[in-house]
């Protein structure tokens, strides 16, 4: 015996492995959305290095019935320059340029005083995250050094993952989350490394952010309510953070665990799930 598979044998493996990949996703639907559409150029995020973070999410109820093989997707917000800084006016990146960063989902189940529970899955991919694009000279004053889309100016540039979770059963309800290590935050902090020698930002992953719904303001009056679910606990997240402000000003929680924090109304991490029944 060799261990070799005859490519006949290997070529009917890969059409089943094919058909039962979109057998698992064609009958998948949207059980929770509040992603904004159409996409803007970027969002409201957090910062994980900037807020000695390791870990962000918030609590989710699904629509409909279908649980199964979920995927989920994340608004993530990349602030870091292939040459330069984002708030120094040098930023200078060539168009499409990408980094590899490992991202990891976690679901939680939601205890009854809607603390996580047990986790429900894991996953870590990683992803070809976007640098944000070079300042441009269209933006000027005090938004000179940001870059331009569909006429206005932003720092970050806001760009999707989605996850695929596998042979997963979601419940009713559950608490989503995102981590990732930093250069000093994270299961692994990446201490010092090259990247870092010129300015702090030139680490990418020291610049990129999770998108957060943003509240209620006077050009957008009305609350970011999810277009499918909803959300228990629009006025809390949860974090893993060693920056006590995270939890509140009157903390909420435990300093330096995944737990819940309060005074965060509107401030909803964006999150699209799909499933099949």
């Amino acid at each position: 015996m060799t261990g070799k598979i005859p490519k006949s044998v290997g070529a009917v493996l890969t059409v089943m492995a094919i058909l039962a990949l979109s057998a698992a996703t064609a009958g998948a639907s949207t059980i929770y959305n509040n992603l904004p559409k159409p996409k803007p150029g970027n969002v409201v995020s957090v910062g994980f290095q900037a807020t000695s973070t390791s870990e962000f999410g918030g609590q989710v109820e699904f629509a409909g019935m279908a649980r199964s093989n979920p995927a989920v997707t994340v608004m993530m917000s990349s602030w870091g320059c292939q040459e330069g800084s984002w708030n120094g006016g040098s930023c200078k990146t060539v168009p499409g340029a990408t980094f590899s960063q490992p991202l990891t989902l976690n679901v939680y189940e939601v205890q009854g005083n809607n603390e996580p529970g047990a986790q429900v899955a894991s996953v870590t991919q990683t992803f070809n995250i976007p640098y944000r694009p070079s300042a441009s000279k269209k933006c000027t004053g005090e938004q000179a050094g940001e870059w331009s889309h569909a006429g206005e100016c932003f720092n970050g540039k806001a760009t999707q993952v989605t996850f695929n979770l596998g042979a997963v059963t979601l419940p009713s309800k559950a608490i989503l989350s995102v981590a990732f290590n930093t250069s000093n935050y994270g299961a692994a902090p990446l201490g010092p490394q090259p990247c870092a020698a010129f300015v702090p930002s030139r680490c990418p992953y020291d610049a990129l952010n999770v998108g957060t719904t943003e509240p209620a303001n006077e050009e957008a009056p009305e609350p970011v309510n999810p277009s499918i679910g909803s959300d228990p606990l629009p006025a809390y997240d949860y974090f893993n953070s060693k920056y006590a402000a995270m939890y509140g000003s009157e903390p909420h929680g435990t300093i330096g665990t995944f737990s819940l924090a309060n005074e965060w109304t509107g401030y909803q991490p964006l999150f699209k799930v799909k499933a099949s029944k």
